[in-house]
């Protein structure tokens, strides 16, 4: 063997061998063997010849000894013409050296029984097989068991059918069994296979997905974006102005917040967002001083100019009820709201009281001119034409019972030494009703129990309150004399009859049943009013007397 490859030895390659059927020089050149016999007589074999054989520079063809020229046909197959510019120099052997000078042809090689395609070149001048005008022209065939098949023409994808990688089908077994089909292929073990068809992508669902996945993230993170922004640096939703004209009332329950409010508000179209109107109760200087109770308003209106109008009486749809009133007057009060006639919530109370929402204590009790006495508790209350006058009852009479209850008069009236919570409130309507001042109301209670005590130096358990005959006789007089006071046969006066009258005569607030809860403790018996705005206590008849005169005094010089 040369350094370039086989040389003309006189034995033909084994089919063994790893590099039989290679076709020479980079699988162009023929194939070497036995040469044929010269004029289809048998010759005698060549020598082999050193590896380093003198080579003319002028040769340029294979073993063959044709030069070979290459051109390509119209269908694109390589073409070589064997007979290029008539045969090539001949070249024969003389002497042991190849002589290039040579006239004669070329000789042919002998047939080889090693050739598996029985192709050898015909004896010299025959026509030699043009191996290179048929299909298998280039490359030069190869033996079957080297061969690899073809693989079939797939159709070319048309331009819409062209897809990304991340847009086909499903992949996974398709994927595998497409691969696994190639490795087959490459390895030559896939004849006779039918090949496997890739599924077609659903490119038009899976670009809907994704646009949908996308699109819709990024809208969300959008929206909740700016949803943030507003709630956090954004300006509230608001109207401009004073109202549209249109007027509704709102009920504000007692205890609802800046928030509360504001939901109430909206939800009657107010104002457009609760969070403007906490916006603005906070801006405005008296937005504490907001109360509850019923607002006459517009629809459509500034959170700012909302606020205002609430902070105005002029909004103001409530029935407020003062400390220390008295049952007739609410009553009266109450009618005139309602537009119903007078004396109709009166009747309702006298009538239906039981069912009104009194406690058990504040029941059955003898000798009352008002049942609901001391049950119709100060506050505010909304009360507008086209309510029932047992409804607005029922709502002042369970104000009143739970804040009984937070104070905890039941648990305490032991502890004060009286009978049941029913005194107690007694004695809190009547420190209301003679208290000129919430500093009074507990040096009052004081005056009241200690009074009440059967053997008191000083009363011996009379009250002796103008108050108590005042309420009898429904009225508020202040110029009573003893002698009419003492004569009036009534379980209410208590200038005739010991002890607490039958009930409340008023109802107290939370100062004067915190002063009924709570007195103190530094022996009064009598108090006075000198100036109708605070009053002055005393230990003994005598001191109170002297305070009495002075009084007297005052009025005769004005």
């Amino acid at each position: 063997m040369t350094e370039y490859g086989r040389g003309p030895g006189s034995e033909p390659w084994h089919p063994e061998d790893p590099l039989y059927g290679d076709g020479g020089w980079e699988g162009q050149q023929a194939h070497v063997g036995r040469q044929p016999a010269y004029g289809g007589q048998p010759q005698q074999p060549y020598p082999q010849q050193p590896q380093y054989g003198d080579w003319n520079q002028e040769q340029q063809a294979g073993y063959g000894g044709q030069q070979q020229h290459q051109h390509y046909d119209g269908q694109g197959h390589p073409q070589y013409d064997q007979n290029y510019a008539g045969h090539a120099q001949q070249q024969h052997f003389h002497q042991g050296t190849w002589d290039a000078s040579g006239s004669h042809g070329q000789v042919p090689y002998a047939a080889d029984p090693g050739d598996p395609y029985g192709q050898q070149p015909a004896a010299y001048g025959a026509q030699q097989p043009d191996l290179y005008g048929t299909e298998d022209a280039y490359p030069p065939p190869v033996p079957p068991g080297r061969r690899r098949p073809e693989p079939e023409p797939q159709p070319e994808p048309a331009a819409d059918e062209e897809e990304h990688a991340f847009f086909a089908g499903d992949g996974g077994e398709d994927d595998e069994e497409h691969e696994l089909q190639s490795r087959r292929e490459k390895r030559g073990k896939g004849k006779g296979r039918k090949p496997v068809k890739k599924k077609k992508g659903r490119t038009g669902c899976a670009c809907m997905v994704v646009v949908l996945v996308f699109g819709g993230g990024l809208g969300g993170v959008g929206y909740f974006g700016y949803k943030f922004y507003q709630n956090r640096f954004g300006a509230a939703p608001d109207y401009a102005g004073s109202g549209n004209g249109e007027q509704v009332s709102v009920t504000i329950p007692k205890g609802a917040g800046g928030w509360a409010i504001g939901e109430k508000l909206k939800e009657a179209g107010v104002v457009e967002s609760a969070a403007a109107f906490v916006s603005a109760l906070q801006a405005n200087p008296r937005g504490k001083g907001l109360q509850d109770g019923v607002y006459t308003l517009q629809k459509e209106m500034s959170a700012a100019s909302a606020v205002e109008l609430m902070l105005s009486p002029k909004s103001r749809s409530n029935l407020i009820l003062a400390e220390g009133l008295r049952n007739a007057a609410i009553y009266s009060m109450i009618d005139k709201r309602l537009g119903v006639k007078a004396g109709t919530t009166a009747r309702v109370a006298k009538k239906d009281y039981k069912h009104l929402g009194l406690p058990a204590w504040a029941l059955n009790h003898p000798n009352l001119k008002d049942p609901l006495e001391g049950f119709l508790y100060p506050s505010s209350y909304p009360v507008t034409k086209g309510q029932e006058p047992e409804a607005v009852l029922k709502n002042m009479v369970s104000q009143a019972a739970s804040t009984y209850q937070e104070l905890g008069l039941e648990k305490k009236a032991k502890v004060l030494g009286l009978d049941s919570p029913w005194e107690l409130l007694t004695v809190a309507s009547l420190v209301q009703a003679e208290g000129t001042s919430h500093d009074d109301f507990r040096k009052m209670a004081e005056v009241v129990y200690n009074r009440l005590e059967p053997d008191n130096p000083q009363t011996y358990g009379r009250l002796e309150f103008d108050s108590t005959y005042n309420y009898v006789k429904n009225q508020s007089k202040i110029d009573l004399s003893i002698a009419e006071l003492r004569k009036y046969n009534n379980p209410y006066n208590t200038y005739f009859s010991k002890g607490l009258p039958p009930g409340p005569i008023s109802n107290p607030g939370e100062e004067a049943l915190k002063g009924a809860l709570d007195p103190t403790d530094d022996g009064w018996y009598y108090f006075i009013s000198m100036d109708g705005k605070t009053s002055k206590f005393t230990r003994t008849l005598e001191e109170h007397e002297k305070l009495v005169n002075e009084w007297n005094a005052s009025r005769k010089k004005n």
